[in-house]
């Protein structure tokens, strides 16, 4: 009997894994010029921790989770997102007390959630994101933006559209919940049931409904921005002009609704433009919660961050057509003549590949020819020949691929040979 993947994950192979690599290489590099540092959290965190700081309104909490209960009866659950588990630890490690505020983290790593598989979406996903913990400045939201944006246009996406939303401080979101709740109560029954149950634990969530999208009432719903008090209102300009300021266009869209019950004051999400991508649009989305760090019981700390599905990025490249180069070849493939000539070439690839050469021999008795076939498929740039007589005499043949000169080498020195050529 054979044994299939779980639906809803991937096999990621050679040849398809090197566009992730490259994908997570930009990533880590980008954030070490923003001064974010790398955290890695568990896998799998104890259920409260994402029914309290994700929200239990939302789809994650109540619909989508892997959950399950270890052998002490403890509730456990695999991370369906990674702000919470990394303002968890904020928290737990107390990095609020760290001499270098604020606290920039990144972090990149499968997240599971149980959710229809579509194109670009899956159970097992890989996310990459960004925290930034401990500023109320206005100036960190637009530089957290920036990063997302940069990340992809770095590796050549060009149509992309960026989404912006006030959510307001508190004191406007409960403005607002209230004109929500005015708003949908006298035909709540219209609805579905998760919006009839979130209509007095959150009204907002609402707005985000796929089932209930099309409602008159949705079209009609009281706005955020008329709600905004005069503190949130000039947080939001301010905003705006950072990102003018770097030059990153942007929409503002007051009915944009992060699924994630912790954000408040700026909501963003970044969409690909590419024909044909697909109904879902979004590549990445974040926002600021101040507040969340309080609710996992630690001090008032004011954070904003983003995630990004890798998936989805690379949906997004193959939407454009954006070729990326990954297989930039090995340095020498040793191919041999011989079987004293074989055995040396054991020795001579490990010399090799210590003074940093990419280098690969031939471990299937192929035949010459076959052996510079399989040189080509490594796209070599050089390959030396090693023959029984050539090795008596201490030479051997290194032919260039690209201008087929070929040249005599002492055998004792094809490490310094090599060397000198870079």
């Amino acid at each position: 009997m054979s044994i299939s993947i779980p639906r809803g994950t991937q096999d990621i192979l050679p040849g398809d894994v090197e566009l992730w690599q490259q994908i997570e290489k930009k990533a880590r590099q980008l954030c070490e010029k923003y001064q974010y540092q790398e955290i890695r959290t568990p896998i799998f965190e104890h259920t409260e921790l994402f029914s309290r700081g994700v929200g239990d309104t939302t789809d994650i909490v109540q619909k989508e989770m892997y959950t399950f209960e270890d052998r002490g009866k403890r509730s456990l659950t695999l991370r369906p997102e990674g702000t919470a588990p990394v303002v968890r630890s904020f928290v737990e490690k107390k990095m609020f007390g760290f001499a270098k505020q604020p606290v920039k983290l990144y972090y990149m790593g499968p997240m599971f959630r149980y959710e229809r598989p579509q194109s670009g979406r899956f159970r097992q996903f890989v996310q990459f994101g960004v925290e930034a913990l401990g500023s109320n400045d206005p100036a960190i939201d637009a530089e957290v933006i920036s990063l997302a944006m940069n990340l992809y246009k770095e590796m050549g996406l060009k149509k992309l559209k960026l989404i912006i939303n006030s959510l307001g401080d508190k004191e406007s979101r409960q403005a607002h919940r209230e004109a929500l709740i005015n708003h949908f109560q006298p035909r709540i029954g219209e609805f579905c049931s998760d919006c009839q149950k979130r209509l007095e634990k959150n009204p907002l969530r609402i707005l985000d409904c796929k089932v209930d999208r099309d409602h008159e009432l949705m079209k009609t719903a009281p706005s955020i921005m008329d709600y905004l008090n005069v503190e949130s209102k000039a947080y939001f300009d301010k905003v705006q002009k950072y990102l003018t300021q770097l030059d990153i266009p942007f929409e503002v869209d007051s009915n944009l609704v992060r699924g994630l019950d912790y954000y408040n004051h700026t909501a963003f999400e970044i969409m690909s433009d590419a024909e044909g991508f697909g109904a879902i649009t979004t590549l990445c989305g974040g926002g600021r919660y101040n507040g969340l760090a309080e609710d996992l019981g630690g001090p008032e700390t004011p954070g904003i961050g983003f995630a990004l599905s890798i998936e989805r990025f690379i949906a997004a490249l193959n939407a454009e057509g954006i070729e990326t180069k990954l297989n930039e070849g090995i340095d020498c493939y040793l191919a041999s003549l011989g079987e004293e000539a074989k055995d040396y070439t054991v020795g001579l690839l490990q010399k090799l590949r210590l003074a940093g050469f990419s280098a690969e021999r031939d471990y299937l008795n192929r035949k010459i020819k076959a052996q510079f076939k399989a040189a080509d498929r490594l796209n070599a740039k050089y390959v030396a020949v090693l023959g029984d007589d050539e090795l008596k005499n201490n030479i051997i043949n290194v032919k260039n691929m690209e201008t087929g000169e070929q040249v005599e080498v002492a055998l004792d020195s094809v490490v310094e040979y090599f060397q000198e050529l870079q």
